[in-house]
């Protein structure tokens, strides 16, 4: 059975590796480690930065995803990013990802001041794409530019 809680500070480590997987698999890219793992460590040290989440299927830690924040002030409340989602490839296709949005929107509520959730997606990423439509998500709305500093 899947469950979904906050991680921990002893999940450091399968959240540097799922994230090293991540980076490889969807942009081809080699993430330096010790720059990981301080940015992970950092969120740790510091929620208001964000939190992170986990899946864990009989104790065994099959998913993680990040979430941040984004200040309103159309809406007077913050809006959750979801970001850094990593699903174990044997449990892709099980509902995994599924069980952790629903954990993040039963989070979106008045009374905790969050009023939304948002993320972003490869544009050639078609097969998350259709994932989060299914969610009853769109992309009709925004589009995401950056730029990104050395």
């Amino acid at each position: 059975m899947i469950t979904i809680r906050q991680a921990a500070q002893n999940d450091a480590s399968t959240i540097s590796d799922f994230q090293q997987k991540m980076a490889k698999e969807t942009e081809n890219v080699l993430l330096d480690p010790i720059v990981l793992s301080e940015g992970i460590q950092r969120l740790f040290d510091d929620p208001a930065k964000g939190k992170y989440y986990v899946a864990e299927n009989d104790g065994d830690v099959v998913g993680c995803m990040m979430i941040t924040y984004e200040w309103s002030e159309w809406r007077c409340g913050n809006v959750l990013w979801i970001q850094s989602v990593y699903i174990k490839s044997s449990h892709r296709g099980k509902g995994v990802f599924k069980k952790m949005y629903k954990h993040m929107q039963s989070m979106v509520t008045p009374g905790a001041g969050y009023r939304g959730i948002r993320l972003y997606v490869d544009k050639s990423n078609a097969v998350a794409q259709k994932v989060y439509e299914k969610l009853g998500m769109n992309g009709e709305h925004y589009q995401v530019y950056e730029w990104m500093g050395s």
